[in-house]
């Protein structure tokens, strides 16, 4: 018997109330590379689909007390992923083609079969199974995954690939005690982390104490972290309790660690080693049980060679270590995180704005964002206090991100231009800027100095279209036109 070869070992039952046929079946079968079960009635059919793991049912049409139309209709409902196949007559041909239209029959064999075709028509009801099984286990790997998905992780929104890895990341991290170093730009969510593996860690009852080193003066610093007792220096007034005391039996979060004195690094260094502390002014030593979560959004290893981390105290800090992604590459969360903070700020600024409009969805997802989550929260609050609803639209978002027409220019002219700009504008006027592109092309030929305003205007577009690397929707942002106008534009330019 000539079989194409299976992916497994395929386990075919036959059922036939004629126990001649079974033998037939029997003996064409027997040095086949298929595991194959028989039945002399319907009833017994079942019962080895109860006991076996069957992947193709070959049944007669016609037997007493279940017909094979019956049978096959009850494998269909209760095993859809086994192949059925009907041995017939041709005169059972209607009754074959209704069932097969029904969805409950595979296919069929005439009797008196050839060997030959019986053979190549199990050999193809094994090959399709195979598919139908590996596609039914690819759905409830997919079903599995997405119900494991995330679109909330304690403070964190946002069901990006990438930020399932960093939930699942915490989740695995957070009952530890070992120390995690946190990595990534500002604006990413790295406190939000430190507070996530805080509060599903055992010491989610003790203290979470979160100090930023890059906010807190080098001369304080080691008072915030291990206090000072009264008269320890001018001002201390009273003996004060640092960090390290606040935060025992909890977490301690130092933020922006590079940015903390590296002499205060050392001290820090025994502290995490031992243990142990002494305030500013004592000589006491108090111990402490912590864990330690750091931060930076500097690379660690630059920041080494910098001579702004100590290179030990990285090493036993970074026990674990957490990346979070920048927002840019979150898929599409940039627009859950905008809902969400829309919500919040309607609420807070009793505002009535319902959503977004369909040109400032699309802005959400395709600006780089490079301030990040912080950045978006920021525009959203901004857009909601200056909307007057009841959507949140392109232009009051651009407004919020400053996005002007001399971004356009700038990315134009120069190879990594500010697309959003915290800073005063100033940059030459737009009259200025059209003076000595005038002036400069008087200079290289006279005959082209001043061009059509249509010449200038497709230029303008197409230059903002390449530098958006063929992105409508944000080109259109940056240029302050709805998208519908540039595919207008560039459907009148193509025709002939």
């Amino acid at each position: 018997m000539e079989q194409t070869s299976p992916i497994k070992t395929a386990n075919i039952l036959f059922v036939d109330d004629e126990q001649s046929i079974l033998e037939t079946l029997k003996r064409f079968m027997r040095n086949s590379k298929y595991r194959c079960f028989y039945a002399n009635s319907g009833q017994a059919a079942l019962t080895t689909l109860e006991n076996e793991v069957i992947d193709i049912v070959v049944s007669d049409m016609k037997m007493p007390e279940m017909t094979g139309d019956e049978l096959l209709r009850e494998v269909s409902r209760k095993y859809p992923e086994t192949i059925r196949i009907v041995l017939s007559a041709f005169s059972e041909d209607d009754l074959v083609m209704n069932a097969i239209n029904e969805g409950h029959i595979w296919g069929f064999i005439h009797k008196p079969w050839n060997n030959s075709e019986l053979s190549q028509a199990i050999d193809q009801a094994v090959f399709t199974q195979q598919v139908i099984a590996e596609r039914a286990l690819l759905k409830r790997t997919l079903n599995q995954y997405q119900s494991q998905q995330k679109d909330q992780f304690h403070g964190f929104v946002g069901n990006s690939v990438c930020m399932q890895f960093v939930y699942n990341a915490i989740e695995k991290a957070a009952p530890s005690n070992a120390s995690v170093m946190i990595t990534g730009d500002s604006g990413t969510g790295k406190e939000v982390a430190a507070k996530a593996l805080h509060d599903l860690s055992k010491r989610a009852d003790a203290p979470f104490v979160a100090i930023n080193c890059a906010a807190i003066p080098g001369e304080l610093m080691e008072s915030e972290i291990f206090g000072h007792i009264k008269g320890a220096f001018s001002g201390a007034v009273n003996q004060r309790d640092g960090a390290a005391t606040l935060a025992k039996d909890g977490t301690l979060f130092l933020d922006e660690l590079s940015e903390m004195d590296i002499n205060l690094q050392s001290k820090l260094l025994r502290f995490i080693q031992t243990g142990t502390f002494q305030r500013v002014g004592s000589s006491h030593t108090e111990t402490v049980d912590i864990r330690f979560i750091c931060a930076t959004n500097r690379d660690p290893i630059e920041a080494i060679h910098d001579k702004k981390l100590r290179e030990d105290l990285y090493y036993r800090l970074n026990v674990i270590s957490l990346n979070m992604p920048p927002l840019r590459q979150r898929d599409n969360d940039p627009f859950l995180l905008a809902q969400s903070f829309l919500t919040k700020f309607t609420k807070m600024e009793d505002k009535i704005v319902v959503g977004f409009s369909s040109d400032a969805e699309k802005l959400i997802l395709s600006y780089e964002w490079p301030g990040n989550v912080r950045q978006l929260e920021n525009a959203i609050h901004s857009t909601v206090v200056m909307s007057n609803g009841p959507l949140i639209t392109d232009q009051c978002l651009a407004s919020a991100l400053r996005l002007r027409l001399d971004d356009i220019y700038k990315a134009t002219q120069i190879n990594k231009p500010t697309l959003v700009s915290s800073e005063p504008d100033n940059t030459p006027n737009q009259s200025a800027i059209d003076r000595r592109q005038i002036e400069h092309s008087d200079q290289t030929n006279v005959s082209t100095a001043v061009e059509p305003l249509f010449k200038i205007e497709e230029q303008a577009i197409k230059q903002a279209i390449n530098y958006c690397d063929g992105n409508i929707v944000r080109a259109a942002s940056l240029l302050q036109v709805s998208p519908s106008t540039l595919y207008r534009k560039i459907q009148a330019w193509e025709q002939p």
